[in-house]
């Protein structure tokens, strides 16, 4: 199996969005950008970062509980801080903060010991180094925020930003050859062009140090697959894709925030992505000491209760029906025998759908004992128009967090997608 595959059917993944920014509770790096704070305060936080609690295995265990099947840790977000010891810059947890210590390194082995595949995050700009400020993006003319671009008259400096380069580089192979991840998951390119990035050379570069490393679209088109953010997607992306979301309103720990999704909300998320063939990657944010809050460790677990009662629907299967056939998220059976129709709210009486053209064999609740009624009307099979499908569905049989039905067939589901018409012969 390749490493493409296994993201192809990994379906959910952990985001933890983890640094120097828990102490205070603020917004990952953007809350000195924007002028919430100052830089020099934003940066003292790392006095504070001791990671006493820091517990990679019980990690894994509670995303493993998840049903998770990788996670993404960010190994250096927009401000330049480092949860690895980096040789080229002593901005990181090792060196600088009383955590004192490697924190990227027991994390992906306690992901691998647990079966999941490790990611790591990395910010492609720095707004902490020196000669990140040197070019500008030229898209942008002379604009740029107040750590992107050269400020106060001072020209393009091309020797600076090569050297930038030469430090992205280095923190980029002492990750991929130190720790080996299954997937880097890139951010920061908007800022510069791809021709600034050399992203096509950065691609062969990434492959050369960690080679089958899987790679996200932020690389200015040089990625694997796409990474729509915190917007559901109305149309279906092009496969492969992941979509990112938080379990709250903040990708890292924000003490204010109480916004808190519920299970059902979470349960109706992950249908609606693997329905459209992604995969969900869920963030939270550890506090500084490397606790997860409670709240959060209950959803994942009751979010992998409900993983685990209908994983027949989940692993391995592929994007459902589409949009029209059922009122709800759907997947297939890689064989295309078996479709698992998503009722996600209470169903009075009956599931429909429209556009089937394979017989039902059998249909059934997941998690439950016994079959479910089921009958077409209407229809002209004489001209290729099939009926209204028409699914028993008890209220007793049903899971208040949400309801699969398996509808099961001796061949490949066919489908409808014509208009319809009258009928000119009975």
């Amino acid at each position: 199996m390749t490493m493409q595959d296994w993201f192809r059917e990994a379906k959910l993944g952990i985001f933890i969005h983890w640094g120097i920014y828990a102490v205070r509770g603020i917004p990952e790096s953007w809350s000195f950008f924007n002028g919430e704070i100052s830089y020099a305060d934003y940066m003292a936080q790392a006095r504070g970062f001791h990671a006493r609690r820091y517990d990679p295995e019980a990690w894994a265990a509670l995303f493993a509980a998840a049903g998770a099947r990788y996670a993404v840790l960010t190994a250096k977000h927009h401000d330049g801080f480092a949860l690895w010891p980096s040789a080229v810059s002593r901005l990181n947890a090792q060196d600088g903060s009383p955590a004192g210590r490697d924190l990227i390194g027991p994390y992906v082995e306690a992901m691998r010991a647990r079966g999941l595949h490790p990611g790591l995050y990395f910010s492609h700009l720095d707004w902490s180094h020196p000669d990140y400020p040197s070019v500008r993006h030229p898209a942008w003319g002379a604009g740029g925020g107040p750590y992107s671009a050269p400020q106060d008259g001072r020209g393009e400096d091309p020797a600076a930003w090569q050297r930038f380069l030469a430090f992205h580089r280095a923190q980029l192979r002492e990750l991929c050859t130190r720790y080996r991840p299954d997937l880097l998951w890139f951010d920061g390119d908007w800022e510069r062009s791809g021709e600034q990035w050399d992203m096509p050379r950065l691609r062969r570069e990434l492959h050369r140090w960690n080679p089958g490393v899987v790679l996200n679209s932020r690389m200015d088109g040089h990625g694997d697959y796409e990474t729509p953010e915190q917007g559901l997607p109305v149309a279906r992306p092009r496969p492969p894709w992941e979509f990112c979301t938080t379990i709250n309103d903040s990708w890292g720990y924000q003490k204010g925030d109480r916004a808190h999704k519920t299970t059902r909300q979470l349960i109706r998320l992950f249908s609606e992505v693997i329905g459209g063939g992604g995969n969900l990657l869920l963030g939270l944010g550890p506090r500084a000491d490397g606790s997860f809050l409670a709240v959060h460790e209950r959803r994942l677990r009751e979010l992998g209760a409900w993983i685990a009662r209908h994983a027949e629907a989940i692993y391995p299967t592929r994007a459902g029906l589409p949009e029209g056939h059922f009122h709800g998220p759907t997947t297939l059976s890689a064989d295309g025998r078996s479709l698992y129709c998503f009722a996600l709210d209470r169903v009075p009486d009956q599931l429909m759908l429209k556009g089937i053209h394979t017989p039902v064999r059998r249909a059934r609740v997941l998690g439950a004992e016994g079959e479910l009624t089921h009958r077409v009307t209407g229809g002209a099979p004489w001209m290729d128009i099939p009926g209204t499908l028409w699914v028993d569905l008890p209220t007793a049989a049903q899971d208040r967090r949400g309801t699969v039905v398996c509808l099961e067939f001796a061949e490949p589901v066919a489908l409808y997608r014509g208009a319809g018409g009258a009928i000119t012969a009975n």
